[in-house]
């Protein structure tokens, strides 16, 4: 367990009281002592049921994100000339509602256009969020999943309807492809995990990327792959375990459908061929492989070094074949389906694939509800009679996270609306017409719907740590007062469900339900509804309402697994008392499972996995006769744009004082190509796109191959200390995407150095 305190000086400040960081989507348990409000001091909450007392050591500057960045304290409405004027709270509201109603009326509310819902540890806000949704008849939503996750969801969607996870702290084998951990973490006690796994000679840790990352230095076998040569990689690897007979029949034919083609399209891969293509020894390929197959329990993890690179939904495919192949499912140590809280993305897209839905421009496709984000721009900055003409955005920055920024701003400044929810005068609230101060998230009720643990899933809803800024409002708040401006609900309809609550929440189950029966389009509006009945009832935890709905969904999904964690009963008791026990501050486990439990998550009758996807065998089909590099003459580098090293945590903290090392977000670069540059650390290059140009300075190391180099994510933000470092996405490109799910190619950037 991490000790160490935040570099605040301790007063006199002498409560703990829990909370959670909001960093990673890990959001370990924390402690903080809170004096004047400042985060004082902050240590691991030992007795969190998911991080166990564990927090690395980005957690410890949370006072960074609450005290070091200059707050919005009043809304504020953009003038003709560019600048902005503080607006009370009364005005705000009525003038964007009026608006918003304008346009819906006038052009359909299909035509207004949701961005966001909450950052990392942010969520809450979103269940209030679908409410003015539902409001204005809106369709169109994105979040920052569909420039990572689609492609992979996609595939889970597919193949067996939810989301999967690994059991890496037990496992024999774990794969971790285009993923370091050591920084990104993503699973509890991340660190600790890799080092015993690191120092125990029974187990193996095989890692796929083109950098020798922290975790991969601490890998038995690290294949390091020619950047966006992943999909190479794995299919070899998969060939392997079919050619050699390596695959576990009895699982194949017990679990899984449409097996057949699937080992007929492995058999046909030339592996000596596939291997040079990705440029890991052919030799390293079979020993991998066979390694996988002869474990007792192996699993898996994929993240944006995949997800934001060429073939990114295949790779995704072919990385889970690995672990279906060789039977790791559902024991200790493989990979497991989970419960879910509150589903994160979904409608239209077929239990998480991808639907028939497209977006009314560009025709992208629509994956679990989420439209590219590589579209966006597209979809708003042309005359095409369906484009999006109003964009709310909440607690998000796509201006600066998204690809190619300058696109982005111009698409902006076309909308005849938009409206920025957040704390800080944002790269993106520069842009927009209006924008609305949040709490941050310790001044006020808040979560995190990242909950992917097993066989103990886990809920933590965090108590605010102080009150909120003067002149700010939580979003639960904000959206209640824009739906109550539009009026789509009758108040006196309201009373009754009122009048319940006042006598507790058994009666209140009763009045909901049969209100919601008799009134389907409440259910739309449930967020809002219960914020104006339930919440009143909450006093200052009023925000949490919502909650009460989802923990009743929770509990009518999942009886089993909800009883098990101790919150049985019948009618609408266990999701009352699940709720009740939530609404005291701490982690909870929310449901509990045993490893065949698993199975119970697979969304088909049979309970099989579904292996074919024609689309994606198609596509494999094709890879031996498909292009494995994308530089050019003019761009002969690949910019890997956003690596996520020890001080960077994308935007969310943006005083640049808490980054104690690498200060300006150095370019990484391999001594072989800053010997052919004259360059040394320290010296100053001129990065080149096709999208812009950025001025760095370069950090000379050997983790890099040749050709390749890298910027981390997060930095390049405006701030009144200085604005150290390079925007990313100054230099990404909105038209290297994904074929199929339309994610962006952020690891995979062709681009040029020019030496200053």
């Amino acid at each position: 367990m991490t000790t160490e305190t935040t570099e605040t000086t301790e007063t006199t400040a002498t409560s703990w009281r829990k909370s959670a960081c909001i960093l990673c989507e890990c959001n370990c348990g924390i402690e903080v002592q809170v004096e004047d409000r400042q985060l004082v001091r902050i240590r691991g909450d030992k007795a969190h049921p998911s991080s166990a007392g564990y927090t690395c050591e980005k957690a410890l500057r949370l006072d960074r994100y609450q005290n070091g960045t200059p707050r919005l304290t009043s809304p504020l409405r953009r003038r003709p000339d560019g600048t902005y004027e503080e607006i009370d709270w009364d005005t705000a509201i009525s003038e964007i509602a009026a608006r918003l109603a304008g346009i819906r009326d006038e052009h359909g509310g299909d035509r207004i256009f949701f961005y966001g819902g909450g950052g990392q540890g942010n969520h809450l806000g979103a269940s209030y969020g679908q409410a003015l949704q539902a409001a204005l008849g809106v369709r169109y939503r994105s979040n920052a999943l569909a420039q990572e996750k689609t492609g992979e969801m996609f595939v889970d969607g597919r193949l067996y309807g939810g989301h999967t996870k690994g059991d890496f702290e037990h496992a024999e084998v774990v794969v971790f492809v285009g993923k370091n951990p050591w920084q990104s973490h993503s699973f509890p006690r991340a660190r600790p995990v890799l080092k015993e796994m690191a120092a125990d000679p029974a187990r193996t840790m095989v890692v796929i990327d083109p950098r020798r990352s922290e975790t991969a230095a601490m890998a038995d076998i690290h294949l390091q792959v020619r950047p966006g040569t992943d999909a190479w990689c794995l299919a070899a690897l998969g060939a392997v375990l079919v050619q050699e007979d390596l695959v576990d029949h009895a699982f194949l034919r017990d679990h899984t459908t449409g097996a057949e083609p699937v080992l007929a399209a492995y058999a046909e891969i030339d592996v000596t061929d596939f291997a040079a293509r990705c440029g890991v020894e052919e030799e390293l390929i079979r020993t991998t492989a066979r390694r996988i197959a002869a474990a007792e329990s192996a699993c898996t993890y994929e993240d944006l070094g995949i997800q934001q690179a060429p073939h990114s939904t295949l790779s995704s495919y072919l990385n889970k074949m690995l672990w279906i192949l060789t039977g790791n499912f559902a024991k200790q140590g493989a990979m497991f389906l989970h419960s879910v809280f509150v589903a994160l993305a979904g409608g239209g897209s077929g239990g998480g694939g991808g639907g028939s839905r497209t977006t009314p421009v560009t025709g992208a496709r629509i994956i679990s509800g989420l439209v590219p984000c590589n579209s966006i721009a597209e979809e708003i900055d042309t005359h095409h009679p369906d484009r999006f003409r109003a964009m709310w955005i909440d607690s998000v920055n796509p201006v600066h996270s998204l690809a190619d920024s300058a696109a982005f701003r111009r698409a902006m400044r076309t909308l005849e609306l938009s409206v920025v929810v957040d704390i800080a005068m944002t790269e993106t609230a520069r842009e927009a017409d209006y924008v609305l101060p949040a709490a941050s998230q310790f001044e006020k009720w808040e979560c995190t719907f990242f909950n992917v643990d097993f066989p103990e899933n886990v809920f933590h809803l965090r108590a605010p740590l102080m009150e909120p800024l003067a002149g700010t409002l939580p979003e639960p708040e904000i959206y209640a007062r824009v739906i109550r401006a539009l009026g789509v609900v009758d108040d006196a309809s309201l009373e009754p469900l009122r009048a319940a609550a006042a006598t507790g929440l058994a009666s209140y189950a009763e009045a909901f339900f049969a209100a919601v029966s008799a009134d389907p389009r409440l259910m739309g509006l449930a967020g809002f509804v219960l914020h104006e009945t339930l919440g009143p009832s909450l006093g200052a935890a009023r925000g949490t309402a919502a909650l009460w709905g989802v923990s009743q969904l929770c509990a009518m999904n999942q009886p089993d697994a909800v009883a098990r964690a101790g919150f049985a009963g019948s009618g609408f008791e266990p999701g009352n008392r699940l709720f009740e026990r939530i609404l005291e501050g701490e982690g909870v486990v929310f449901t509990r499972d045993d490893y065949d439990n698993a199975w119970d998550y697979v969304r088909r009758p049979d309970r099989r996995f579904t292996l074919e996807i024609p689309e994606l065998l198609d596509r494999l089909r094709s890879l031996a006769g498909e292009p494995s590099s994308w530089t050019t003459e003019e761009f002969p580098f690949v910019l890997s744009a956003g690596e996520r090293r020890a001080f960077t945590a994308n935007t969310i903290i943006r005083d640049p004082s808490w980054r104690r090392r690498d200060a300006n977000g150095a370019l990484r670069i391999s001594p072989t190509d800053a010997s052919s540059l004259s360059l040394r650390t320290g010296d100053g290059v001129r990065v080149v796109t096709e999208a812009g140009a950025a001025v760095a300075t370069i950090e000379v190391t050997d983790t890099l191959q040749p050709g390749h180099v890298s910027l981390p994510n997060g930095l390049g933000v405006q701030h009144p200390d200085g604005t150290p470092g390079v925007a990313p996405n100054e230099l990404t490109s909105l038209h290297h995407r994904d074929w199929l799910a339309g994610t962006p190619w952020h690891k995979y950037v062709p681009a040029r150095l020019e030496p200053l």
